[in-house]
């Protein structure tokens, strides 16, 4: 009996101790416990397509990182973004390696099929570079046959190439793991042009002397977020929030801030 007073006075102490630092302690604030109670979302991206996503001093950034950071702490939640290959992302969302899938992506029939996708944010076009003596002059030239098209593996410029070149013998398609590998192939002649999405083809061609842009366009597509079809609760805050960035103006501010109006 005297053994069990004595563990009992000893757990008191131990008890008055820790309250005594406790109460020493500076107490934590609602904001620091929200902090680090938060929740983390996992966007897998391919971050070589600027101005949606690339990397500025190791930090990847873009409309669509403002975008994602934006509907996280609308949310509440922290945000961590993963460079990975552009045709790995779809998988990692669908087998819930990652939260969300942001990349300048389409939400096209295929890939449909494996996720699903909030509503558009932004309008993306599909263009077409070619060298300064090039005898393509508009999209319907890469349909007349011996064309060789250089485009990035997984893309819907890869698709949609794929299936109106490639899969009618019309044409051949070479794939890349990035943009700037297709383009430097069209640089070295190993291929006749580039399907790529608008704005990244403006930094390539500006950086690569003897490229053009065509003013003939090869497709218009709508940018979406892709979540898992298994988590139908996360599709559903993202796009909520996505939709009141879109109201409030703040959507359009992030675009504007990278592609300042014509």
């Amino acid at each position: 009996m005297k053994l069990a007073k004595r563990i009992l006075v000893a757990v008191l102490a131990v008890a008055m101790v820790a309250a005594c630092f406790a109460g020493c302690s500076k107490p934590e604030s609602s904001e620091d416990t929200e902090k680090t109670d938060a929740k983390t979302l996992v966007m897998a991206t391919n971050a070589e397509f600027p101005p949606y996503e690339y990397f500025e001093n190791e930090q990847i950034v873009g409309i669509d990182a403002e975008i994602a950071k934006a509907i996280c702490d609308k949310l509440g939640y922290k945000l961590e973004i993963e460079h990975i290959d552009f045709d790995s992302i779809i998988p990692g969302v669908q087998g819930g390696k990652y939260d969300f899938g942001m990349a300048g992506m389409t939400a096209s029939e295929d890939r449909l099929k494996n996720v699903n996708f909030t509503q558009s944010y932004a309008t993306g076009i599909q263009a077409i570079i070619v060298t300064e003596n090039s005898d393509i002059k508009t999209a319907d030239d890469l349909s007349k046959g011996g064309i060789t098209i250089g485009v990035q593996k997984g893309t819907t410029g890869d698709i949609y190439c794929t299936d109106d070149i490639e899969k009618e013998n019309l044409g051949t398609v070479e794939r890349y793991n990035k943009g700037a590998d297709a383009v430097m192939a069209l640089t070295s002649g190993k291929v006749d042009c580039v399907v790529i999405d608008n704005e990244p083809a403006k930094v390539f061609v500006e950086k690569n002397k003897g490229l053009k842009l065509l003013d003939s366009t090869y497709a218009e597509e709508d940018y979406a977020i892709a979540v898992s079809k298994d988590n139908d609760a996360l599709l559903k805050e993202l796009d909520t929030a996505l939709g009141e960035l879109i109201a409030d103006g703040t959507v359009k501010q992030i675009i504007d801030k990278y592609i300042p109006a014509a």
